[in-house]
């Protein structure tokens, strides 16, 4: 079924900006009296309206980004909007129901002291649904595996005073800004003012339904406009900190200002604004292939993933795969290769709905003027495109930039061996390429056995903020157990993929990444695989399974999962 165009929504008068900050601030010391339990029950309330809007928000999507409805691409707004925020309401309900001390399933301390907390699996359910897969947060090195400073704090008669912040939304994924949202309000104790991108500001207002207990109870504001409207924002006297999902430009035009005489300041080190500002800016996110002894059906199952890692949203996501890192020696790589290319040439091309693309895929095309394109692109679309020529080198354009558009790379390392491999791509992905969000790692588990040490050590050593090992990174992101955001440790002057994190659904104070990790092969067909034949069904299924997890409602999850 085809979807209808979207009409653009009037940006919200300055006047009425500031009157919705001042309503903000007169309900902020409201929000930081109010209990953890009165917060999970607003947040278990907005459980139930988000529920409620589901299916138009999913809809509502499909229509900005010029998917078809009942297309796999409908079935990727349950699975990357809906459902990762149902589940992010249910994680910090729970968490604010233990007085922001859940339970950990797990914790152990490295020989070097670092402390690793297991977060996923947390339930029988849990393991039953996500059948081998684990997510783990390491602990920054010299801090304890501590939770929910914010409500020992508060439970100590030490609380704060709060404050507002204003989230400028990202335009591709339409879980994040509500779940950016969520963050600031649960682990921050700051009220928000939410600014839609417009890109997708049509949903702001199904976003407004979904969180209307947080705007009943003088929380939470919607707002929508351009340039003019976030300057406002984010220079008003009643706004305390920032935070955005978005580019590293735009974070340094709030921080520092545009063009030259923003240059400067960011040279002398002397931002304009002063506020505290949290940021995700995406990466030049790899895969690292560690080669081993692959079956076709490996190589085949490894190949549809990686493909789906660039198709999935159009190659809109800040951890879509970018540069696909293969051993030069590996016998298998012209193979595994060869199967990626197939993959995508299979895959229809999509709507290229983000209004830069088609800027950004010249760009790249004039640095690499003899790309492989695969797939017959209509009005409106590109092809998915693999960069020729792409080197290892300083100064390589496609690894110092990140393709916001269905384009990646390969690129080959001199190695043969697992230990080879590893000891050369650690270093490449750490300094050569830019950004510290995400990394996907695929290593068969025969390789891995055979190199356990020196995999360990890799993973240990990756400065990266979600790492994947046998899965995409994507996978992180939704299960909302782990963290989200850049490796710690960039300085406003070179903030690659941003400062702070989010998501964190089990509170823990002082995160360095994430670790999740999944079979070599993962049957059936994971959910972020996006020639999933089932995927719009198991959308709306999980979508409503996390609004009242139960072993009643697992054997329908199960047959949706398996007609994939």
């Amino acid at each position: 079924m085809a979807v209808s165009p979207i009409k653009p929504i009037d940006a919200t008068p300055l006047s009425e900006l500031d009157s919705r900050l001042e309503r903000l601030e007169a309900g902020r010391p409201r929000w930081v009296a109010r209990s953890t339990e009165e917060r999970a029950r607003l947040l278990r309330a907005c459980m139930v309206t988000t529920e409620a809007v589901a299916d138009r928000w999913a809809e509502t999507a499909c229509r900005i980004k010029g998917y078809e409805l009942g297309s796999n691409g409908h079935g990727e707004e349950y699975l990357a909007g809906t459902l990762p925020t149902m589940r992010n309401l249910r994680l910090f309900a729970e968490a604010l129901e233990a007085g922001g001390q859940p339970p950990l399933p797990q914790t152990r301390r490295r020989e070097d002291g670092q402390w690793i907390a297991r977060v996923f699996p947390q339930t029988l359910l849990d393991k039953a649904l996500f059948t081998g897969i684990t997510c783990d947060i390491w602990i920054e090195p010299g801090q304890q595996p501590t939770q929910g400073k914010l409500y020992r704090d508060k439970a100590a008669g030490k609380a704060g005073d709060g404050g507002i912040c204003v989230v400028l939304g990202a335009g591709n994924q339409s879980s994040i800004p509500p779940m950016d949202v969520l963050y600031k309000l649960v682990v921050d104790d700051e009220v928000c003012i939410l600014k839609m991108n417009p890109v997708n500001e049509a949903l702001g207002p199904i976003l407004a339904e979904a969180l209307s207990p947080l705007i009943e109870a003088d929380a939470l504001q919607i707002c929508y406009g351009g340039i003019e409207v976030g300057q406002h924002l984010t220079d008003h006297a009643l706004v305390t900190s920032i935070h955005i999902t978005g580019s590293a430009a735009a974070h340094d035009a709030i921080v520092w200002g545009p063009g030259a005489q923003g240059q400067a300041r960011k040279e002398a080190g002397t931002p304009r604004l002063d506020k505290p500002i949290t940021s995700e800016l995406g990466c030049v996110s790899p895969v690292l292939v560690v080669p081993g002894e692959w079956s076709e059906a490996e190589l085949d199952h490894h190949a549809r993933q990686v493909a789906s890692m660039l198709v999935y949203n159009c190659g809109f996501n800040c951890n879509g795969a970018r540069l696909i890192v293969l051993a030069g020696g590996w016998p298998q790589a012209a193979r595994f290769r060869e199967l990626v290319q197939a993959k995508l040439a299979a895959t229809p091309p999509r709507h290229a709905y983000y209004p830069t693309a088609r800027a950004t895929w010249d760009r790249f095309v004039a640095e690499y003027p003899e790309p492989t394109t695969l797939g017959e692109a209509s009005e409106g679309q590109l092809p998915w495109t693999v960069l020729e020529g792409v080197g290892t080198g300083a100064g390589e354009f496609a690894l110092d930039h990140e393709p916001w558009c269905g384009i990646f790379s390969f690129i080959e390392l001199e190695a043969t061996t697992a230990e080879e491999y590893l000891a050369a791509a650690v270093p490449f992905a750490n300094d050569r390429c830019w950004g510290t969000l995400s990394i996907n790692v695929l290593i068969h588990p025969e390789a891995e056995a055979s190199h356990q040490a020196a995999f360990d050590r890799a993973i240990a050593e990756l400065r990266y903020g979600g790492i994947a090992i046998n899965c995409w990174s994507g996978l992180s992101y939704g299960l909302v157990n782990a963290t989200w955001g850049a490796f710690p440790g960039h300085p406003p002057e070179d903030i690659q993929s941003g400062s702070g994190v989010v998501h964190n659904g089990l509170l823990l104070d002082h995160p360095q990444k994430s670790v999740v990790r999944a079979p070599f092969v993962v049957k059936p067909t994971p959910a972020w695989f996006t020639d999933h034949r089932n995927n719009l069904a198991l959308g709306r299924i999980m979508t409503h399974f996390e609004a009242r997890p139960s072993w009643l409602g697992v054997p329908r999850v199960a047959l949706a999962a398996l007609k994939g």
